[in-house]
């Protein structure tokens, strides 16, 4: 089952070797595992693919990864970010300063400095891709139906593989005509759904660790380590900017905690700096407020751990007995496990 988790290094062409996997591809849960076997699926093919992850999703990552084990992983690999761009400056970033679409009428003009020439070959990714503008939809769907451009008095076949990126919420859009239907089908040939990082619990420990390891490196300081409380509260918390806000608290505890192991204290002391939650302060005493954090901190310490007791009590540093006690004071039902 390992083997299953990992890549097999990519051996295309003019390569050798290749990259290490990426910490949003790090785990073992099974929403890792089904994500794996989408990306491979797509490596496999030729046509577009359409990634569908929550803000703060490390898309690129991913992208990178399907391009580099896909028959043009010779080629380049381009990014484009198509949010909050000007209509204009997109448009001459992906297409150049070319004619617009049907003046002259016929294959699709691009300049040679434009992102879709110099992805000619490789791979183009389109980050928040929902939010083209409708003049740069018509002209990809064309190029798309067309699958052929040019850049002189020549034409050429379109042989760049199409990668989208966007948050949930595409598919609707197309169906209300707010976003071009022919154009979403197409980008949509291969639809991956990213996981975020609440679905992954059990992999967030793993996660947060390469993370610490790869900022470790850049910042040339000595590898740190987590206590497995701290751990576990890495596991607890919701994350809405997933991987983005993950590798965000890790670089302030990289660069702030001198000790070579990062504690629980440690981890609070940073939580606490965090901006104001987004959802509303619920009512009640701060004895209940805390209270309510601690059932949910240790139902999730004992989901992530698949409900073993031992498990979960030495993840919480504390003893079995105690951990019955303090399940039956919150109101936890202990599921069933092998322990």
């Amino acid at each position: 089952m390992t083997d299953a988790l990992t890549f097999p290094a990519p051996a295309p062409a003019g390569r050798t070797g290749g990259e290490p996997q990426p910490a949003a591809l790090v785990g073992d849960s099974p929403a890792v595992r089904l994500l794996l076997q989408g990306l491979l699926q797509a490596a496999a093919g030729q046509g577009a693919v359409l990634l569908v992850a929550e803000p703060g999703s490390d898309v690129e990552s991913l992208a990178r990864q399907i391009h580099l084990r896909s028959r043009l992983a010779a080629g380049p690999f381009v990014a484009v970010d198509c949010s909050g761009r000007d209509p204009l400056e997109l448009g001459r970033t992906l297409f150049g300063h070319g004619a617009p679409a049907g003046d002259p009428p016929g294959v699709e003009l691009v300049d040679r400095e434009s992102h879709l020439a110099l992805a000619a070959g490789g791979t183009l990714l389109l980050r928040d891709a929902d939010e083209l503008p409708a003049p740069a939809q018509d002209r990809l769907a064309r190029i798309a139906r067309d699958g052929e451009l040019r850049t002189t008095a020549q034409e050429a076949p379109f042989r760049t593989r199409l990668i989208a990126a966007c948050t949930p919420g595409l598919e609707a859009q197309a169906e209300r005509g707010r976003f071009r239907p022919d154009l979403y089908r197409r980008l949509s040939a291969a639809r991956i759904e990213v996981p975020p990082l609440r679905r992954r619990r059990e992999d967030l420990g793993a996660i947060a660790t390469r993370l610490a390891e790869e900022i470790c490196q850049v910042a040339g300081v000595a590898p740190k380590a987590f206590t497995q409380t701290a751990l576990a509260l890495l596991g607890a918390l919701p994350w809405p900017g997933n991987l983005r806000e993950l590798r965000s608290l890790m670089a302030r505890l990289v660069t702030s905690v001198d000790a070579p192991t990062i504690r629980l204290e440690d981890l609070l002391a940073h939580l606490r700096l965090e901006a104001t939650p987004a959802h509303p302060t619920p009512p009640g005493s701060l004895r209940e407020a805390r209270l309510r954090f601690e059932r949910e901190y240790i139902a999730s310490v004992l989901q992530r751990h698949h409900w073993r007791v031992g498990d979960a009590a030495r993840a919480l540093g504390i003893q079995r007995p105690n951990l019955y006690r303090k399940a039956r004071q919150l109101g936890i039902v202990l599921m069933k496990a092998n322990d």
